[in-house]
């Protein structure tokens, strides 16, 4: 059996997730690697310039981050910095394509589950 971590948040962290990401992990992943450990607001422009169409759905997760920290533990918006970043898997969606000679191959459509955590900086 492996152990696995589980990172318990602190009093200022800020956690928002978002269970059903309609791109595999692998890609949601490239773009939560771009904006681990930057500021909230240069993850924002970064996500908002960035080509991949999974980089919609991390900025609305990440929007949502802001609006928590900001409503529900009155952090301050312009301090709060991206801590973890991370994806996982979520439901796998099988369907079947029609093919020559009466057979089919199938087709998955991967889900993914996305969580950020925000922290505010002392800067």
């Amino acid at each position: 059996m492996t152990k696995r971590l589980h990172i318990q948040p602190s009093s200022i962290d800020v956690i928002a997730k978002d269970r059903m990401v309609l791109a595999s992990p692998r890609k949601v992943n490239l773009v939560a690697k771009m904006i681990r450990g930057m500021a909230a607001s240069k993850a924002l422009d970064a996500l908002k310039f960035c080509k991949r169409a999974v980089a919609r759905d991390v900025r609305k997760t990440l929007l949502s981050a802001i609006a928590n920290a900001e409503t529900n533990h009155s952090l301050n918006v312009d301090l709060l910095k991206v801590k973890e970043a991370y994806v996982g898997k979520a439901i796998v969606l099988r369907r079947f394509m029609a093919r020559a000679k009466g057979s089919g191959s199938p087709i998955r459509k991967r889900f993914s589950r996305l969580t950020l955590v925000l922290c505010e900086t002392e800067d």
